[in-house]
């Protein structure tokens, strides 16, 4: 997505994080502050925590071991390195590392649940947070790991670990030891006191920050997929009278009834498609359903943005501290089933998309099938043309249905069956983006076969909205008039789409 620059900043309360404010630090890299009010929430919930340690109260986290070892008590001059202990045991991510604008969205949401106030923490660790955000320092945290319950245990560990001046970082386009870059900006590591450690990695908010990006890019994704439908419509002389709004409001779903509406207008004025009776009497199902299959994909994604908006300003750690100290309360809000059922849902959702794209994408190649040249080919025989961007598209949707089976119906007991439900809801959000880039790849072989498609019919003809799709796209690949590497193509208009809101217009 293309970065801009903001003169305002973004101010944190712990309730109000909205998911464009996400997206405006995560992406446009707009600096962050606390509210007053926060702060003195956050201050209010710390002299809890002092005054526990002073009096000796046995409360869990604070002065007690972790998950089986829960029954061991800590002694007072002990507290502070019980914390230390806990987030380098716990550091134990293994695998890639999140993407940057991950690892950014993961800090953003600790802080916005640490100033709630209800997690004891100092405010020298929201400021060290805010100070990693505003400086563009981020933490390398493995993706491998969690099991969503205790929430994201092992990747908030590699977090707090940078907090205190370890681990690593990437800075300025490279990766350091956090030291090295602490030492050359004059930050100083912060030394965890009583609950700390576990106020920083007893949380949600790996598996949130994955979705959060997840759905901000299949919220482009989604709207670029009706731009591509609307021009293999044109190229297969589809039915527009599919998109009849009579059709969608007799059956209700606000979703369809807006795709439906949305085609119409990108649609509009093209002399390509056809109505019932000039060709045929209707079209296949991947092209007439499209309001109907697009639409449920929406619903999907406004039901798992719902989720992700309630999640990003929740308190997700434990225990959680309410009545200044008065009551200390373990829970369960760590535990990420809303979040892990919600990446389910996503993963179908997208996945749906790559389908019956890859549907569309057979019938423009498939002689059977359409009256253009077979596999879109400028010399059928000799030479292959768009034939084996087929087999990648089906390629990569049966690849789809193996990440969409749901992770959250999974769970392996832990912590000597202490925790012993668990909701990988972290794995279904690192498979809902692998599904996202996969049905990236799908949609630019179908924009690159509907060019090629509407190039035959006469591109003329085609509705001022596709005409300006085509005129930038053709600007990425070419049109082909031979047969060439075909693997460019595909990832030199996939990163075009990766970078490219048309969300509703394109500029001509």
């Amino acid at each position: 997505m293309e970065k801009r620059r903001f003169d305002s900043m973004i101010t944190l309360t712990g309730h109000t994080l909205s998911l464009q404010e996400i997206k405006r630090v995560c992406y446009d890299n707009e600096r962050i502050e606390i509210a007053p009010a926060s702060i003195q929430k956050v201050e209010k919930s710390r002299n809890a925590v002092k005054s526990i340690v002073k009096n000796g109260r046995t409360i869990y986290g604070i002065n007690t071991g972790f998950g089986k070892f829960s029954d061991v008590k800590i002694d007072e001059q002990d507290v502070n390195e019980l914390q230390q202990h806990l987030i380098r045991s716990h550091a134990c991510g293994v695998g890639e590392p999140f993407p940057k604008i991950v690892s950014r969205a993961i800090m953003l949401l600790r802080i916005n649940a640490l100033i709630k106030g209800y997690s004891g923490i100092r405010m020298a660790i929201v400021e060290q947070l805010t100070t990693l955000i505003n400086e563009q320092i981020h933490p390398v945290i493995p993706q491998q790991g969690s099991l969503g319950a205790s929430g994201d245990l092992a990747p908030l560990s590699h977090l707090a670990l940078v907090l205190t001046g370890e681990g690593k970082v990437y800075y300025k386009e490279a990766v350091y030891a956090t030291k090295t870059i602490f030492d050359l900006l004059g930050i100083k590591p912060v030394e965890l006191k009583a609950k700390e450690g576990l106020a920083l990695i007893n949380g949600t908010q790996a598996m949130t920050a994955q979705g959060v990006i997840n759905y901000l890019e299949v919220e482009t994704l989604a709207y670029q997929a009706e731009w591509i439908a609307a021009m293999t419509m044109e190229g297969l002389n589809g039915i527009i009278d599919a998109f009849h709004p009579a059709i969608h409001e007799a059956r209700g779903y606000p979703q369809q009834i807006d795709v439906a509406r949305r085609m119409n207008h990108l649609l509009q004025g093209s002399k390509l498609v056809t109505h019932q009776g000039e060709m045929r009497v209707q079209d296949a199902y991947s092209l007439r359903c499209i309001p109907q299959v697009h639409g449920a994909s929406w619903q999907s994604f406004d039901y798992v943005k719902e989720k992700l908006e309630i999640e990003a300003n929740a308190a997700t750690d434990n225990p959680l501290i309410f009545e200044d100290g008065q009551t200390i309360i373990s829970g369960g809000n760590f535990h990420g089933q809303p979040i892990a059922l919600a990446m389910d849902f996503m993963k179908i959702g997208i996945a749906e998309l790559a389908n019956i794209s890859e549907r569309r994408v057979e019938r423009l190649v498939n002689p059977q099938l359409n009256d253009l040249p077979p596999f879109l080919s400028a010399k059928p025989g000799l030479q292959s043309g768009a034939m084996i961007m087929q087999y990648t598209a089906a390629s990569l949707v049966s690849e789809n249905k193996t990440l969409a089976h749901p992770a959250s119906v999974d769970s392996i007991p832990s912590s000597a069956n202490q925790e012993d439900h668990v909701s990988m809801g972290t794995i279904g959000a690192r498979h809902a983006y692998t599904i996202l880039q996969n049905s990236r790849r799908v949609l630019a072989i179908e924009l690159i076969c509907a060019m090629q498609a509407v190039e035959h019919r006469e591109k003329i003809k085609l509705s001022s909205s596709t005409s300006s799709l085509y005129n930038k796209a053709r600007q990425i690949v070419p049109s082909i008039k031979e047969d060439r590497v075909f693997s460019e193509d595909i990832e030199r208009l996939t990163d075009w789409l990766r970078e490219t809101d048309f969300s509703w217009k394109i500029s001509p």
